[in-house]
């Protein structure tokens, strides 16, 4: 049996997940790279459903909405709940360089991963020099 000896805990548990710390945050940890000509966002949300996952883009802003309910089984007494649960948000700016429009989730082993690719006007191109230096000949 699981006895819980600290009396206080439940309290420090609920202020962890409301103020976070920095071993543990209280938004979804987050991941974000670029490679190559995409960028690349890792959320960690261990215990979600797939269905609860809603990501909207608005102007230049990607919010990420997740939802986890409680397991309640029927006619179980619950001896400790130290498992976050309920609505978690994130937001993520946008630069003008990613195509929002194009943007690819992927949801594997509990982590949402998001593919972001740059457009096609913000990627390095190379540009030609061309010389318009002729030596002309001077006639006297």
């Amino acid at each position: 049996m699981l006895m819980r000896t600290d009396p206080f805990r439940e309290l420090d548990r609920l202020t962890q997940q409301v103020l976070g710390t920095t071993a543990r945050p209280a938004a979804m940890p987050m991941d974000a790279y670029r490679q190559g000509d995409s960028f690349y966002i890792h959320f960690d949300l261990p215990g979600i459903d797939a269905d609860s996952i809603n990501l909207t883009v608005e102007q230049n802003v990607l919010t990420v909405r997740a939802e986890r309910v409680p397991v309640k089984a029927d006619g179980a007494e619950l001896i400790v709940a130290e498992r976050p649960y309920g609505a978690f948000t994130r937001q993520v700016f946008l630069g003008e360089t990613l195509d929002a429009d194009k943007i690819a989730a992927d949801y594997v082993a509990g982590v949402l991963t998001l593919t972001i690719p740059v457009r096609e006007a913000a990627k390095p191109r190379s540009i030609q020099v061309t010389s318009s230096d002729h030596k002309q000949a001077v006639t006297a």
